[in-house]
């Protein structure tokens, strides 16, 4: 896998993270959602859609899935996938570190089991795809009979 495509993996990935953070960032100052305030959907999608966190963090992970879509235009997604993994490792430490949420200790064990499936993912380099190549779409010429 080239440079640019294990930068733009990363990017995406990044961008997800940032993404979510702001989504819990948001949330948080609507509140808890209960059946009550679900009871009011009008009143509901107007607090969340006046905290800038929320539309920001929805702006920050529409541009991480077309970064996406341009991975898996250059990888097997069976390849680009796992390495989604690792925003669940950073939005842990996020979590633990700088939103003081409890992390359990088997929670960290499930992320060093999908921290080694990534490094396993990652140790299987795909075939960098040519453009018209397989996965991409090629133009159907007719051939005169």
């Amino acid at each position: 896998m080239s440079f640019k495509t294990v930068a733009l993996v990363l990017f995406s990935v990044f961008l997800a993270t940032a993404g979510q953070l702001l989504l819990k960032t948001g949330m948080a100052r609507v509140g808890y959602i209960d059946t009550e305030r679900l009871g009011n959907p009008f009143q509901l999608l107007s607090q969340v859609a006046r905290t800038w966190q929320v539309l920001l963090g929805l702006t920050v992970f529409g541009l991480s899935a077309l970064s996406w879509l341009v991975v898996v235009s250059r990888v097997p997604l069976s390849f680009a996938y796992p390495f989604v993994g690792i925003t669940y490792v950073l939005l842990a430490l996020f979590g633990k570190f700088v939103l003081h949420e409890h992390v359990p200790l088997l929670r960290w064990a499930g992320i060093a089991l999908v921290v080694i499936g990534i490094v396993v993912v990652g140790k299987t380099t795909p075939p960098e795809p040519s453009p018209g190549g397989p996965g991409t779409q090629q133009a159907v010429t007719s051939s005169p009979r």
